[in-house]
């Protein structure tokens, strides 16, 4: 009785006073939300002690489970020596020693490390870096523009939304948003170029060539999720179409910036997602996982050729203005240096293999639900987009919101999930068992059989 009291008490005041992100509050302030107490290995525990799989990571960031003993005791010895140190005019230990390991980490030619605090302002900063570079080495530089993908997203600040393309996230901002080029994504279900893969070739690809070809003197900068665009609903590219990406931004001499905050760190089955067709990006542009979930911390890695064009001259030095208060936060350092220390010790990314295939053959079972249209898979991150028919491959009205439905049925069933509009996502810790992701699977393909009549 003492416990539902507290939730009921936590309830009304959120209801109050907490405005939540990406919520209709109007929705929210008649419902029963629940209130998470604490957490454990893929579990997260509520107010009234029910216990709930962890189904999407904490929105993709938890990547060993709650209450990684190695990543807790960092923080707590980094709160012994100094919480806070600011890096304008000094450094500080765990900010640099990070800033080696992520440099021996990520791929080849990325050399220096700026920090901030989340993925869209790592991406606003990448933005401003392609777009002073180009300035640095020519006033008169027509590069000013920038080229981003169809299903875009890249974060919610002015720079990051004019570069994304999602109308639920920039359709009221547009008239504060600068113009960028868009090429088509290689989404295989719902080709933007009228295709079948793999007959088409990539033909997406000859999209962007022509892009590029007219225009190349007006772009600073291309932008990309690769391997799979997240909130356009666990988009995943066909093998090629990243490399590819790559081969015609070196070709047309235009940067490449490689937006990993939702794909780095594991989830795609390699470190980062850019291993996996042997591309190296001008710019990248890391957050979520870093910490392994811990605290927000972000960076944009870049080569020493972009860092360089930066200095100015020793008559007439240059700097970045860019930075905000926490930048290179010892704490979240910390714990992002533990969090690549538990990568190492326990050789993750070879332990994570089985469960990925695993994972590959759960998600072959909703193939046979008449109501499911894809299933998109790539390392621990499936999309299962839900149709009104599978074989003309209508999608539901709107207003029905089957993916909340759907991840509103799973949570009466003890897992935590979260939908990208009829798109259900399912992107566990990289540390779930075998015996947690097949309850995790079912429990999913269960709540969609209810929900859609099957």
């Amino acid at each position: 009785m003492k416990k539902r009291s507290s939730t009921e008490r936590l309830r009304k005041l959120d209801k109050l006073h907490v405005w939540h992100p990406f919520t209709r509050m109007l929705d929210w302030e008649g419902s029963e939300p629940l209130i998470i107490e604490r957490g454990r290995g893929s579990y997260l525990v509520d107010t009234d002690g029910k216990r709930y799989l962890d189904g999407i990571s904490s929105l993709w960031t938890t990547i060993h489970g709650h209450r990684k003993k190695e990543i807790d005791d960092a923080v707590r010895a980094q709160l012994g020596k100094v919480a806070h140190s600011t890096l304008l005019g000094l450094g500080n230990v765990p900010s640099i020693e990070l800033a080696e390991r992520l440099v021996k980490m990520a791929p080849r030619g990325l050399t220096r490390v700026f920090y901030s605090d989340n993925g869209s302002t790592a991406v606003e900063i990448a933005l401003k870096m392609a777009y002073h570079h180009w300035q640095a080495r020519d006033k008169n530089t027509g590069k000013r523009r920038f080229v981003s993908f169809t299903g875009a997203y890249h974060g919610d600040t002015v720079g990051s939304m004019s570069v994304g393309e999602i109308d639920s996230f920039v359709a009221r901002y547009r008239p504060l948003l600068f113009e960028s080029f868009r090429a088509p994504y290689a989404y295989c279900y719902r080709c933007p170029v009228g295709k079948q893969h793999p007959g088409c070739g990539l033909a997406c690809l000859d999209e962007l060539e022509r892009l590029l070809d007219k225009h190349h003197r007006e772009i600073a900068a291309c932008i990309i999720e690769p391997l799979v665009q997240g909130a356009a609903g666990m988009i995943t590219s066909p093998p090629g179409f990243l490399k590819g990406v790559r081969r015609l931004t070196r070709e047309y001499n235009v940067l490449l910036i490689a937006d990993e905050v939702a794909t780095g760190f594991g989830r795609t089955g390699t470190l980062f997602a850019c291993e996996a067709e042997g591309v190296s990006p001008d710019l990248l542009c890391l957050a979520k996982g870093i910490t392994g979930g811990y605290l927000p911390l972000a960076v944009t890695m870049t080569t020493e050729r972009i860092y360089r064009s930066f200095l100015g001259t020793r008559s007439r030095p240059d700097a970045f203005y860019h930075g905000h208060t926490y930048t290179g936060n010892p704490l979240g350092c910390a714990a992002a240096l533990a969090n690549i220390e538990v990568f190492e010790k326990e050789r993750v990314m070879e332990k994570i293999q089985p469960l990925v295939a695993l994972f590959g053959r759960l998600l072959a079972g909703f193939r046979e639900l008449r109501h499911v249209g894809d299933v998109r898979h790539r390392g621990l991150m499936a999309g299962i987009e839900l149709v009104r028919d599978r074989d003309t491959k209508e999608s539901y009205e709107p207003g029905l919101r089957m993916g909340e439905r759907v991840c509103a049925e799973a949570r009466r069933r003890g897992l935590i999930i979260r939908p990208l509009m009829d798109t259900v996502v399912i992107m566990p810790p990289l540390s779930i068992t075998e015996k947690e992701l097949t309850r995790l699977v079912r429990i999913v393909h269960e709540s969609i059989k209810e929900v859609t009549g099957e």
